[in-house]
C-alpha cells in the first residue's frame, strides 16, 4: 500500500505487485506551533480517517499475517488500520538515524521496531524499546557485487589513470544542482588529483558539458559526465575511492556496507534534516565527512583533498564506515517479520 502516483506504486507496477493507494496526511512542520494549524495541515490530517478505513477494506481482503511500515506519511493509516481495526501485527522499520514522526506515532501500537542504528534505540520510549532491534538498513544485492574492472568498460572510462583515487559525485537520479555547481566549480583541481565519474541527473546534463568543455585533453579522459547511472553503479561504487553525494537513509546503507569514505552533503530540505543527522552520525565516528550549512567549493575542496592525497587516511575511513554497514540488513529485518507473524 502507498500514495497514488508515487515511486512506490511505479515500482510495483513494474515488478508485478498488488498495490492499492491510500488517502494520506503530511504534516508540514515549523518550530512555530501556531503555523502547524495552518489551513493546509488541517485539510490533509483530514484524509488520514479515510486512509484508516481504506487501507482497513485492503488489510480485511488480502488477510495479511504481518503488516510492516517503514515510515512517511502513507504509514500511518495503514499501521493504524493494521493494529487498532484488523488485529494484525505490525512491525515498524526506521531508515534514518533519527526516529520519524510517523513512526514515533506508530511505536507504541507495533509488535516489533526495526531501526537502523544502535543510536536510534535511545529515542524510542522506554516501554517499547523490549521490543526493538537493530537491523540496518536493506541494501540491494547486486550493490554488493560490483566488479571495478566491469565499470571501465560499461561507461567506458579508457581516459583515466588507473594511478589515481576514483571520484563519485551524485546527487541521486535527478541530480543535485547544488553539488553540480560545487564540482563544476571545483573540477580542475579535482582531474589534477583524481578520476571523477559525475552523475548530475538529466535536467544538468546539458550545461554541465558546456561548463566543461575546455578541459584539457588530457583532465577531460580523466572526467566522466552522465545524467543517470543504472544498472552499472555496483560496478561504479566498486570502483570509487571517495563519494561526494547526498546523505539520504539508502545512500547511507550502501555506502557503509562497502566500506566507502564519504564526504556528505546533506539536503537541507529534507524532513526533520534527516540527511543532516544520518551524515552528521557518521562524521562524529570519523566514518564519513558531513558538510551542513553553508558550502562553499573552498570548504569542499578542504575536506577532499586530504582523502585524495592521503592514501591512509582514506583506508581509515572506509573501514570506520564499514563498521557502521550492515551487509545482511534484509536478512535481519525479514527474521522480525517472520517471528512477528507468528505471535
Amino acid at each position: 500500500m502507498g500514495q497514488a502516483d508515487s515511486l512506490e506504486s511505479r515500482v510495483a507496477a513494474a515488478e508485478g505487485i498488488e498495490f492499492a493507494s491510500v488517502a494520506v496526511g503530511k504534516i508540514r512542520r515549523s518550530s512555530n506551533p501556531l503555523k502547524m494549524v495552518s489551513p493546509a495541515n488541517v485539510a490533509d490530517m483530514s484524509r488520514v480517517p479515510l486512509g484508516v478505513l481504506q487501507a482497513r477494506k485492503v488489510i480485511a481482503r488480502f488477510g495479511p499475517d504481518v503488516v510492516l511500515a517503514t515510515g512517511g506519511y502513507v504509514a500511518v493509516p495503514v499501521g493504524v488500520a493494521a493494529t487498532r481495526l484488523c488485529r494484525v501485527p505490525l512491525v515498524v522499520h526506521e531508515q534514518t538515524v533519527r526516529l520519524g514522526l510517523a513512526n514515533r506515532t506508530l511505536a507504541g501500537a507495533a509488535t516489533r521496531i526495526a531501526v537502523s542504528s544502535e543510536s536510534t534505540l535511545a529515542l524510542l520510549p522506554e516501554s517499547v524499546q523490549g521490543a526493538a532491534a537493530v537491523t540496518g538498513n536493506p541494501v540491494r544485492p547486486e550493490v554488493l557485487r560490483g566488479q571495478a574492472g566491469k565499470a571501465f568498460e560499461a561507461l567506458p572510462l579508457h581516459g583515466f589513470d588507473r594511478r589515481l583515487p576514483t571520484a563519485y559525485v551524485t546527487g541521486g537520479a535527478q541530480g543535485s544542482r547544488q553539488i553540480n555547481e560545487l564540482v563544476a566549480e571545483l573540477l580542475p583541481w579535482l582531474l589534477g588529483h583524481a578520476n571523477v565519474i559525475h552523475q548530475c541527473g538529466p535536467d544538468n546534463l546539458d550545461g554541465l558539458r558546456r561548463q566543461t568543455a575546455d578541459l584539457s585533453p588530457v583532465l577531460a579522459g580523466r572526467y566522466h559526465l552522465t545524467a543517470y547511472v543504472g544498472a552499472e553503479l555496483p560496478d561504479v561504487l566498486a570502483l570509487a575511492d571517495v563519494v561526494i553525494s547526498r546523505s539520504g537513509a539508502g545512500t547511507i546503507a550502501e555506502l557503509t556496507a562497502l566500506g566507502k569514505a564519504a564526504v556528505f552533503i546533506p539536503l537541507a530540505t529534507a524532513a526533520g534534516n534527516e540527511q543532516a543527522h544520518n551524515a552528521q552520525h557518521l562524521e562524529r565516528a570519523g566514518a564519513a565527512v558531513a558538510l551542513v550549512g553553508e558550502v562553499t567549493m573552498q570548504r569542499l575542496r578542504e575536506t577532499v583533498a586530504p582523502l585524495l592525497t592521503d592514501p591512509r587516511a582514506r583506508a581509515d575511513m572506509a573501514e570506520r564506515a564499514r563498521a557502521h554497514g550492515r551487509p545482511d540488513a534484509a536478512e535481519r529485518l525479514v527474521d522480525i517479520v517472520l517471528a512477528a507473524a507468528g505471535n
